[in-house]
């Protein structure tokens, strides 16, 4: 049973980690890297490419399914000189932040750069977090709260 809830807390954590990644900026990107010492060997398996997948939703949100229209993504598959694989997917065309996001994938797995990945995931959530917060007090800042008056008319 220890087992199965440590795999489950491992595909979670990168669930998370990927999550993420894929919101990061390139520049983040590209600053954790810079960070990583010694830079390991990156081999490309697959792309990093672009292409389009098929969005679809629900009529009401649960009803029958339908297609939406098409997203353009990109994808990477790296692996490591010392055999990790990682993979990077994202929304939109920016092949080298899909490589990256793929680089730190692989980077997650291995001991010694666990931590300096996980750091880079937090400070992507924590930046994200802050501008959602930013932008929802902008948003509360227009918001008009409507009432209704009754007349006395009696």
């Amino acid at each position: 049973m220890d087992a199965i809830k440590q795999n489950s807390a491992a595909i979670n954590e990168r669930k998370r980690a990927m999550e993420w990644l894929a919101k990061a900026s390139i520049a983040e990107l590209q600053a954790g890297w810079q960070a990583i010492e010694p830079k390991p060997d990156v081999h490309p398996v697959r792309g990093p490419e672009s292409g389009l997948v098929m969005v679809r939703g629900r009529i009401g949100g649960g009803g029958d399914a339908f297609n939406l229209g098409e997203a353009t993504v990109s994808r990477a598959t790296v692996r490591l000189g010392s055999g990790e694989i990682g993979h990077g997917q994202l929304l939109g065309n920016d092949r080298e932040k899909a490589r990256l996001a793929a680089v730190f994938d692989a980077l997650r797995q291995r001991p010694e750069h666990r931590q300096a990945v996980l750091s880079l995931v937090d400070a992507v959530e924590s930046r994200i977090d802050a501008e959602d917060r930013k932008q929802a007090e902008q948003t509360a800042a227009t918001r008009v709260d409507f009432f209704t008056m009754v007349r006395g008319d009696n």
